[in-house]
């Protein structure tokens, strides 16, 4: 077994999958209950009339008041804290230290993506005087004001499942939520080790990008957390959100990409049938050297002002941690990704090449599609390189397509190879390729910095469509292909000169939008008296409604 299969598939892998699931809450919902049902045993929301109760510290979110002038969002008093109106560059450094003052804090959960975290005090009075203090004057983190009321759980769940508060571990369970760019040992490298000497580090990607980083010490590892946890390592994507891991050491059998031992620096896999190679000092080329020379400064992120968060030693380490570009694949050197990813799940009688191509190629260049005769409902996507393979496992893994759950991972195939060829339930074939199709979307650097990436989303944005088309045109569409209609509809603005309109599709939900851009996306739009076809785009939208 490998050392990744060794993480992967070990008794501390299961926990990440089961803290991956707090980020999987509705942006739509907008109560404690929602978040806090995810970190432990959901509690009763409204309580008793005689029970002293909190309400959020601000008119902001007084909309829920009865008529009587009771708080209709009543919720039991707890020592853990629901914190929202968060900034967006929010650590978890920034809740401790604005939030000490009220008493000790023994654990905090960050969610970054909504803008909101949990902050569990020692004592319940702590807990109080947090809600009361923001119910009564603004309380500030990291230079906005923040929002407070007690959360529905007692007790946020600890990775470690530690019944001690304050335990801690010396390992860290890194997990990078909407990772765009590579990540490497040497980016999380780069990362940490400026806060505290890393002495192992190991990336895993079954369910999206997660790392294990062990520190020299203890203390090292908390103020790792503290300093990175909910920050960005490339501005506005690949954010780290970090727990305590259960292991306790780390064991790497090799130095690549994807794990190293930094207190064994000649641990380097030979091949087999070679020899010992020259050796270059620096390697093959300066991480972010491009063809024009050396490229432009590398992006910055401020380590927290106070000095906790920096290493003791003023030798050791600067304030501001410089971190490297991103690099093509050109100059990554020996990696054990793979640019295949393995879908299963698919539904037998609804699922094809083609609609997992118009699925898929949101998140990176489609070479191959082929299902596997062997395994039913199982398919191999053939992408551009790994990092798309990362980014559709990040967004795409375990949605809902036609009634089944996907589950999307790296293969160990390196390349789909159009073997045993056989027919569909819908009599279309088994393999297709897609290489030469001009409906890839990254297939220039500008085509490809016009695409932004986005998770499955209810509403769906239009292009290249028709200016003649009309509103009950598309929902006839959506009749004739057996999806789901949409509930809203909205054209953008075109200029007078645009042979085509674009716009956005609101569906009920997430599901029903998934669904009908997989059948659609790319459908031939044909008009009376038109030469040729308008091929109907679609991707998932910023926007959270219309």
């Amino acid at each position: 077994m490998s050392l990744i299969e060794e993480y992967e598939e070990g008794e501390y892998e299961r926990a990440p999958n089961k803290r991956l699931k707090t980020m999987d809450v509705e942006e739509g919902e907008d109560s404690d209950t929602a978040s806090a049902g995810l970190l432990g045993d959901e509690e009763d929301a409204t309580g008793t009339p005689g029970e002293n109760r909190a309400r959020w510290s601000t008119t902001k979110y007084e909309s829920g008041r009865k008529d009587n002038g009771e708080d209709a969002h009543r919720i039991a008093p707890s020592p853990v804290v629901h914190v929202r109106g968060l900034c967006e560059s929010v650590v978890e450094g920034d809740l401790v230290e604005a939030l000490e003052k009220f008493g000790n804090i023994c654990y905090v959960m960050m969610m970054p993506f909504k803008r909101q975290a949990l902050v569990e005090f020692e004592a319940m009075e702590s807990a109080d005087q947090c809600v009361t203090c923001g119910v009564n004057e603004a309380v500030y983190i990291a230079g906005q004001q923040a929002f407070f009321n007690y959360s529905t759980s007692k007790r946020i769940t600890r990775p470690t499942n530690a019944d001690d508060p304050s335990s801690g571990n010396k390992v860290l369970l890194l997990s990078i939520q909407n990772p765009l760019y590579p990540i490497t040992t040497d980016v999380l490298y780069t990362v940490c080790n400026p806060i505290g000497n890393v002495l192992r580090i190991v990336i895993f990607k079954r369910n999206g990008i997660q790392a294990m980083v062990e520190f020299e010490t203890v203390k090292n590892a908390q103020k790792a957390k503290s300093a990175l946890n909910g920050a960005d390592i490339y501005a506005g994507c690949c954010t780290l959100k970090i727990e305590y891991a259960r292991p306790t050491r780390l064991n790497v059998l090799r130095n690549d990409n994807d794990s190293w031992d930094y207190t064994k620096p000649f641990l380097v896999r030979r091949e087999r049938g070679k020899g010992r190679q020259r050796q270059a000092i620096l390697g093959e080329h300066p991480s972010s050297y491009s063809d024009n020379g050396y490229g432009s400064h590398c992006p910055l992120l401020p380590l927290p002002s106070n000095n906790r968060y920096k290493r003791s030693s003023p030798h050791d380490a600067q304030e501001v941690v410089a971190y490297p570009l991103p690099q093509t694949s050109s100059y990554m050197g020996h990696a054990s990704s793979s640019s295949v990813a393995m879908v299963s799940g698919l539904h037998p009688a609804k699922m094809n090449c083609t609609r997992i191509f118009n699925l898929f190629c949101l998140y990176g260049n489609i070479e191959k599609v082929k299902f596997m005769k062997s395994v039913p409902g199982t398919a191999l996507v053939e992408m551009g390189d790994e990092y798309a393979v990362d980014r559709a496992i990040t967004h795409l893994n375990s949605i809902k397509v036609f009634s089944k759950r996907l589950n999307v991972c790296v293969s160990k195939q390196h390349a789909v190879i159009p073997s045993q060829v056989f027919e569909l339930e819908d009599g279309s074939s088994s393999y297709k390729d897609f290489a030469m199709t001009r409906n890839n979307r990254f297939s220039s650097v500008g085509q490809a910095s016009k695409n932004i990436i986005q998770p499955p989303a209810a509403v769906l944005h239009f292009y290249n469509v028709p200016p003649c088309i009309t509103e009950d045109e598309l929902q006839r569409l959506c009749t004739e292909h057996d999806v789901p209609g949409f509930i809203k509809f909205k054209v953008f603005d075109a200029k007078p000169s645009s042979k085509t309109i674009s716009g956005l599709f609101e569906f009920d939900n997430k599901t029903h939008a998934v669904e009908v851009l997989t059948v659609l996306n790319h459908h031939q739009i044909r008009i009376p008296n038109g030469s040729n076809p308008y091929t109907l785009k679609l991707c998932f939208s910023t926007s959270s409604h219309l």
